[in-house]
Parts: C-alpha cells; structure tokens; sequence
C-alpha cells in the first residue's frame, strides 16, 4: 500500500529494473516432459508474471519477464525445465520491496 491505496502488480513491476540477456535464456523447457505430464499447464497457470504461453502445442518462454521467483519449479515435473539464474548483471533488480 502506498499512500492509502493499493497498489497494483503491473505498478509494483514497474519499478523494477530487468536487464536482459539477449544471447542466452536462464530457462530451457523440454517439450516432451511438459506435454506428456501436464506441467506446462500448470507453469502457465502459477507464473505470476505470465512468462510461459502455449502456441500449437508448444511452449514459450518471454524469460525477459522472469521475476526469478522459482513457483514455476515449484510445480514442474522434475527435468521439465532447466532454470538457472541468469548470468551475472542480468535478471530483475527490485527497487522496492
């Protein structure tokens, strides 16, 4: 709360600083392990700043949006996703909080 007022997850994320790592991303997805165990449902669901999408049957990751939170591992199929924190001076910096 800020002021009296809520405060909302978009406005929370917007003061939070990411640096991007365009060469490498912090999350590989087997596509297999996902599809055939429901796990890639379930990332979708639980992922609070929506990384994970579905399109034809394939699962994509926008790893640029990662809070670096860990829920997606917390309901993944062990070997479903490799995640690592990003190399160093990338990722998401928080500003507050």
């Amino acid at each position: 709360m800020t002021n009296g007022t809520k405060s909302t997850v978009s406005a929370r994320l917007a003061v939070d600083r990411f640096e991007i790592d365009e060469e490498q991303s912090h999350i590989v997805v087997d596509q297999e392990l996902c599809r055939s165990t429901g796990t890639g449902r379930r990332i979708i669901a639980v992922c609070p700043a929506g990384v994970y999408s579905e399109k034809d049957g394939e699962i994509l990751v926008d790893y640029a949006a990662c809070l670096e939170c860990g829920t997606c591992l917390a309901v993944a199929t062990p070997g479903a996703l490799t995640w690592t924190y990003p190399r160093g001076g990338f990722g998401v910096t928080f500003r507050q909080g």
